[in-house]
């Protein structure tokens, strides 16, 4: 039997938000496991997914804690969307559970088997079910005939694995603007484009911190190289190829603030050439850094901070890149392609024509391609005419658009349910 575990002692705050995050565990240890997450242990049992609230909208991750930075990134623009629909997140993963109740104010909900799943679902009578990555789990939930199945990834990139085949089974697919429609168009048969809908990006539309200040006499210069990737089709940093020669570049010009930031998980790289790079890189960075010269390591900082005190980024293709496209049209751009292909990257990434690239034909001129776009920026108009191919709408429009996407497939569930357009009341 499912439990939901009132305490028996007043709670702290951490534990009342714990509470409010309603666990649904079933068996014995599960149980034990959800009387000990909160304060106190139940007296009688509780009668648990009755107790449940609707919730129409819900945000599904079925991954572990290494991959919650792909829904970190949106719970800001849920928890605006939940001002005006109930929303909860509903997890397959304890540890992932724990760490997201930390993090946000919307309930989060435990279903740890496809039963369980099933169950709260109906109970909550979910309406739109939001995805944000194309994790093996989601087809568990996409199984469910009564909501709309909406997917929303984690970021804007030129990436190929922004475009699977996966995209074919849910209602609807978020994108940014016109470069996302044709790069579905160009990557995938058989798919219905009108399954997209362009939100431009919700998550940059919200106050970002800035943790970069200033230094007098110095321009900042942001190294934020991507990870390796699931496999070698999807292998697009530069870590291991150019980021030695791209950092000790940086390095030895005597009026720049290096500020290196690669993707989390080049923090754990097992890749031997990536991992090795890496630590050297820190070492090289530990080593310069002086009172006159205060380079930086926010190694496990939100990438999106540091891009206000920004004077140049260097990046690799990722979404990185575009957000910083997005919210500094002011701040030039240097791309690097692993794979020294110029031909491919101008078709899969435009971006990379309104850039200079560092790849294995300029990587030996990388000081003068750095100082050119320090000195003049040499590729403003064409970076402002890029900028407008992938995302259709200014900064605050985004969130709007979503709000209203997510509105209307709360209606358009009910009336596909209700049989109001014909329909026998499901919908999968």
């Amino acid at each position: 039997m499912s439990h939901l575990t009132p305490p028996r002692r007043p709670l702290t705050e951490r534990a009342r938000r714990r509470a409010a995050g309603l666990v649904l565990r079933v068996g014995a240890r599960a149980k034990r496991m959800v009387e000990n997450s909160i304060a106190g242990r139940p007296e009688t049992p509780d009668p648990g997914l009755a107790q449940l609230p609707s919730y129409p909208v819900v945000a599904y991750f079925g991954e572990h804690p290494a991959q919650a930075y792909q829904l970190r990134q949106w719970l800001p623009v849920l928890e605006q969307v939940a001002e005006h629909h109930a929303l909860a997140v509903v997890t397959r993963d304890w540890s992932a559970t724990a760490q997201l109740r930390e993090i946000t104010t919307l309930p989060v909900i435990y279903a740890r088997t496809l039963d369980d799943l099933r169950h709260v679902y109906a109970h909550v009578d979910v309406k739109t079910v939001i995805y944000v990555n194309n994790g093996m789990h989601n087809f568990q939930s996409l199984i469910y005939q009564r909501a709309l199945h909406v997917h929303v990834n984690h970021g804007e990139s030129d990436k190929i694995s922004m475009v699977s085949n996966q995209a074919k089974v849910y209602d609807h697919v978020v994108v940014a603007g016109r470069a996302a429609i044709e790069r579905h168009e160009r990557a995938l048969i058989n798919f219905d484009l009108d399954r997209l809908v362009v939100c431009g990006r919700p998550q940059l539309d919200l106050d970002i911190t800035r943790a970069l200040d200033p230094v007098p006499g110095l321009r900042t210069v942001l190294y934020a190289p991507t990870w390796s990737g699931e496999d070698e089709a999807n292998n697009y940093t530069s870590v291991d190829r150019y980021g030695v020669e791209i950092v000790r570049t940086l390095l030895a010009r005597d009026d720049v603030r290096l500020v290196y930031k690669p993707h989390p998980r080049v923090l754990t790289a097992e890749d031997e050439g990536v991992a090795s790079a890496h630590a050297e890189i820190v070492r090289l960075v530990t080593a310069a850094t002086t009172a006159e010269r205060p380079h930086q390591l926010p190694l496990r900082a939100d990438v999106l901070s540091l891009f206000d005190g920004t004077d140049l980024l260097v990046t690799d293709i990722s979404s990185v890149g575009l957000d910083f496209l997005y919210l500094r049209p002011d701040a030039p751009i240097v791309l690097t392609d692993r794979r020294t292909d110029r031909e491919r990257i101008l078709v899969e990434a435009p971006v990379a024509s309104a850039t200079d690239i560092v790849d294995g034909d300029t990587v030996g001129d990388v000081a003068d391609l750095l100082a050119a776009n320090l000195a003049s920026d040499p590729r403003r108009d064409a970076r402002a005419a890029i900028r407008d191919h992938y995302f259709g709408f200014s900064r605050g429009e985004s969130s709007r658009q979503f709000l209203e996407l997510v509105s209307r497939c709360v209606a358009r569930r009910d009336a596909l349910v209700g049989g109001t357009d014909g329909t026998d009341g499901t919908d999968g």
